[in-house]
């Protein structure tokens, strides 16, 4: 791994159970999420967790991987999460392997909601340094104000393609910029729940 794992965090203006649902339910996710074109369970974990498939569909490629994913959806202060593991086998993936976690916190505002992750560079840390993780980092943002968007106003991502990205003139386009990038204390990962530590591998 490295030490600049990827690190996003927005606030969304709906309901703990509405974001809970387009984040957790594999069907919804692939529909927001840049980083994926399709997610497909693969079974329970013993854990009370779940394995699952993963595609990110590219112009001349597929990459396919799999991963691990355990949810806390009661927690003692309110909050919810839920932790992430992932792999591939597949040599021309920017990511190789990695972990993760999603944060829900809710507030007077709606929902907190935030991720660290961190991976080892499938195409060498030089490039990962300078060019991938930037653009993965670009990706995540752009994707979760995307969500955003869904969650409090009900217009479906696919009205926002990554080419409206372009559309300037449009101030209610998705924007990385709507996220921050950076931790308000720590580091990326320092927020990871226990959970992470014991959750099987893919």
């Amino acid at each position: 791994m490295t030490s600049s794992a990827v690190y996003v965090r927005i606030v969304i203006g709906a309901d703990l159970e509405r974001v809970w649902e387009l984040t957790q339910n594999a069907e919804l996710h692939p529909r927001w999420d840049l980083r994926f074109s399709r997610i497909t369970m693969a079974g329970e974990l013993a854990s009370g967790g779940y394995r699952f498939a993963y595609e990110r569909r590219m112009p001349l490629h597929t990459i396919r991987g799999t991963g691990t994913s355990l949810g806390e959806r009661a927690r003692p202060d309110g909050t919810r999460t839920s932790a992430l593991r992932f792999d591939t086998r597949d040599r021309l993936s920017p990511l190789g392997d990695g972990r993760g976690y999603w944060r829900y916190v809710p507030t007077t505002e709606g929902v907190v909601f935030s991720t660290g992750y961190d991976y080892r560079p499938g195409w060498g840390r030089v490039l990962d340094t300078f060019l991938l993780r930037r653009l993965i980092g670009w990706m995540t943002a752009w994707s979760f104000d995307r969500l955003r968007i869904w969650a409090e106003t009900g217009v479906e991502p696919e009205r926002w393609p990554v080419a409206s990205v372009l559309a300037f003139w449009r101030a209610d386009r998705p924007r990385a910029g709507r996220c921050e990038r950076v931790p308000q204390r720590g580091r990326a990962m320092d927020d990871a729940p226990t959970t992470l530590e014991t959750l099987e591998a893919p």
